[in-house]
């Protein structure tokens, strides 16, 4: 026999086509901190099953026993107390499978809370959606990791990392090491100085994450060699490399090439296909 937090209702599991959309706030959030009623094993069952933590066609012989369920309970339990609802547990189960293990102890992610709450002064809501975007904070450490990475980031003028964007979660759960690589980059390879660097980086803070080998550097190639671009436009215009380069820099060049038509960066890229194909027939 388990004490369930508030947890569910047996007889009316959630049925997942009609779940609201996980990452949008959950105006609802169990915080209520006491326990309404006794449930049974079978009920514990039929509830992590609903919530996909238990498979649906799991054999009865399978099954966890009572004080795994208990374990796992306590887990969601853990994450509703912080705003989770039932919705977001499917998407946790999905990405981190090991959280609603017997051997993940739920208060191993208190840390990592306090780190959003205290360090990043993030509400509750704000800490769900940026798990939401990115599981693996959960498992990230916050004094090597977190707290690095947000000095470093803010350091750069990158404000606003409490937002619950995909930018901001991935940005918060990348090395040090490899964010200033980027702006190494940007000093060493394209030729901006320490300052230009780093503005550049605050002006387009997805810079930070993209690729070395397969984003940065064929963009710069590309706007060196083929479209003759000097560094002037570029530090005008750093939000270029935000540009898909096969599907958005390379047609549009080729296209205004062919017309003989050379036009800024920004209105070259900026303007929607629309635009851009009417103006330069």
């Amino acid at each position: 026999m388990f004490f369930l937090h508030s947890l569910h209702q047996p007889q009316t599991p959630y049925p997942h086509s009609h779940s609201p959309n996980p990452l949008t706030p959950n105006r609802n959030p169990n915080r209520n901190g006491y326990i309404k009623f006794r449930t049974t094993h079978r009920d514990n069952l039929r509830y992590l099953k609903s919530l996909t933590i238990i498979h649906p066609n799991t054999k009865p012989n399978n099954l966890p026993h009572p004080d795994a369920v208990h374990h796992i309970l306590a887990t969601v339990t853990f994450l509703k107390s912080h705003s989770f609802s039932d919705e977001d547990i499917p998407r946790l189960v999905h990405h981190s499978p090991k959280l609603f293990s017997t051997s993940f102890n739920p208060t191993d992610l208190s840390p990592v809370f306090n780190f959003l709450s205290n360090d990043l002064l993030a509400t509750a809501e704000e800490s769900r959606g940026l798990i939401l975007r990115c599981p693996n904070l959960l498992f990230t450490d916050p004094n090597h990791f977190l707290k690095p990475t947000l000095h470093f980031l803010n350091e750069i003028g990158i404000r606003g990392l409490n937002r619950p964007t995909n930018r901001n979660a991935h940005l918060l759960n990348t090395r040090v090491e490899k964010l200033r690589l980027r702006v190494q980059f940007m000093e060493e390879v394209v030729g901006f100085t320490h300052d230009e660097a780093v503005n550049a980086c605050a002006r387009l803070p997805a810079i930070l994450g993209y690729d070395l080998e397969n984003n940065l550097w064929p963009k710069f190639v590309y706007l060196v060699k083929e479209m003759e671009r000097d560094l002037e436009e570029l530090k005008k215009f750093p939000q270029y490399f935000g540009f898909s380069l096969e599907k958005r820099i390379v047609p549009r060049h080729l296209h205004l090439k062919e017309r003989g038509v050379r036009i800024p960066l920004n209105r070259m890229l900026m303007w929607g296909d629309e635009k851009f194909y009417a103006k330069w027939k």
